[in-house]
C-alpha cells in the first residue's frame, strides 16, 4: 500500500480525533460518565469548541511525521481533515 496519498493522511486527520477526543475526555472528565461528559459539553455553549480544538491538535503528530519523511500528499490529507475540524470548531463557536 502506498502511504503518499490523499486519502490516507484525510483518513488519518478525521479517526486521530477520536482519539484525542478520549484522551480529552480522560484527563478533563473529572471522574463523570461518558453521558454526563457528552451533555455537559451540549449544554455549555464555549466547552465543546474548546474539547474539539483539544483533540484535534493530535492531527500534529501525523502532520510532522508525514512532512519529515517529505509525504506531501498524505500530509495535505491530514491538512484538509484539520481544516474540517477547524470549520466545526468556528460554527460551535460562533453559530449554535
Amino acid at each position: 500500500m502506498r502511504l503518499n496519498v490523499p486519502i490516507v493522511g484525510f483518513l488519518l486527520g478525521l479517526f486521530l480525533p477520536l482519539i484525542g477526543l478520549f484522551l480529552v475526555y480522560t484527563f478533563k472528565g473529572n471522574h463523570q460518565g461518558v453521558m454526563h461528559f457528552a451533555s455537559s459539553l451540549t449544554s455549555q455553549k464555549g466547552v465543546a469548541a474548546k474539547v474539539v480544538l483539544l483533540s484535534v491538535l493530535i492531527n500534529l503528530i501525523p502532520f510532522a511525521y508525514f512532512n519529515m519523511k517529505r509525504l506531501d500528499y498524505a500530509m495535505r490529507g491530514v491538512f484538509i481533515a484539520t481544516m474540517l475540524y477547524a470549520m466545526l470548531v468556528i460554527m460551535l463557536m460562533f453559530v449554535w
